[in-house]
């Protein structure tokens, strides 16, 4: 079988090629942020890309050219902000729109998007995102001596991570805690202004390519990720992979999480409490609960039936 996949999120993409089996025979079409890239550099591509199926992530103007070129079996893959921002926007808007309506199968990413997607078609599932345990996982952790070291791992985006709970709250135990974040969002000064006006003290850490965060989660007592979507990203479960008890906020109302030992904090006060109550047991808990719902192999094992399923002869 040959598979072109087109574009990629939070790595899902490049994961899922790397558990799928030898004889798919693959090619991977990344873009960047570039003017040129993400529009003729992805449509050149596309264009000249041969496969027996094309799973596209993202359902903006990459799946659109897709099925403009007539690429079938096409598998479109979102992964939130196509779904939840841009669906309402007027012109991308009906891009999105039309790219539900066309893609021969739905994937998303996280619960919240299947009733949206739902409103256009029935046939959408929601497939947990892969993490990658030859990269994130767990090491005999370094026995802790003082202050909890805490890690905001997260871009520091205040509406859509809510980065500014995390600091808030830490500013209430800072003799409790010894704090580090990574340097990047778009809110990454306003984080710093903040916690100096709240005399949080906080270590500063470069921002390191994908295959390196796990040093930073390894070093950490406990991770926060972020405050404001109520669903999971990435970097909470790439902590917890790598051993790490981590506290985000995912919402009670999705049955997919009801397994997940801790849930809705979302504001300053429950963050507060999470963190004074930390559990020895909370990073088993969450483990079980990725082992039985992020496993890659699993995950790879799913798309890799849906694309024979696709590919049968009629």
């Amino acid at each position: 079988m040959k598979l072109a996949m087109i574009n990629d999120c939070a790595y899902v993409g490049e994961t899922i090629l790397k558990y799928l089996p030898k004889d798919v025979e693959a090619t991977h079409i990344k873009r960047s942020r570039g003017l040129w890239s993400k529009t003729f550099g992805v449509a050149y591509k596309t264009l000249r890309a041969k496969a027996d199926i094309y799973h596209v992530h993202y359902l903006l103007q990459d799946c659109y050219l897709a099925s403009l070129f007539g690429k079938k079996p096409l598998v479109g893959h979102a992964h939130g902000s196509d779904l939840t921002a841009t669906l309402n926007r007027f012109a991308l808007g009906r891009i999105v729109k039309s790219n539900l309506k066309k893609c021969s199968e739905l994937f998303v990413s996280t619960p919240d998007l299947v009733e949206i997607a739902q409103k256009y078609r029935e046939d959408v599932e929601y497939l947990p995102n892969p993490v990658d345990t030859t990269l994130f996982y767990p090491k005999k952790p370094v026995k802790r001596k003082g202050r909890l070291r805490v890690l905001i791992a997260s871009g520091s985006n205040w509406a859509v991570k809510g980065t500014d709970i995390a600091i808030q709250a830490l500013a209430r135990l800072k003799d409790k805690t010894k704090v580090s974040i990574i340097e990047y969002g778009k809110d990454f000064e306003k984080t710093l202004r903040l916690a100096k006006a709240l005399d949080l003290k906080i270590a500063i850490l470069p921002k390191v390519p994908h295959q390196n965060l796990n040093v930073y989660f390894w070093n950490a007592d406990l991770v926060l990720d972020q405050f404001k979507a109520g669903t999971f990203g990435m970097t909470s479960l790439e902590a917890i992979a790598c051993g790490v008890p981590t506290i985000t906020n995912v919402s009670s109302k999705h049955e997919a999480y009801k397994d997940f030992p801790i849930k809705d904090v979302n504001t300053v006060e429950t963050l507060t409490e999470a963190i004074e109550n930390l559990s020895p047991q909370l990073w088993e808990a969450e483990y079980a609960y990725l082992k039985q719902n992020h496993d890659p192999q699993k995950i790879a094992n799913r798309v890799l039936q849906v694309y024979k399923d696709l590919v049968k002869p009629s």
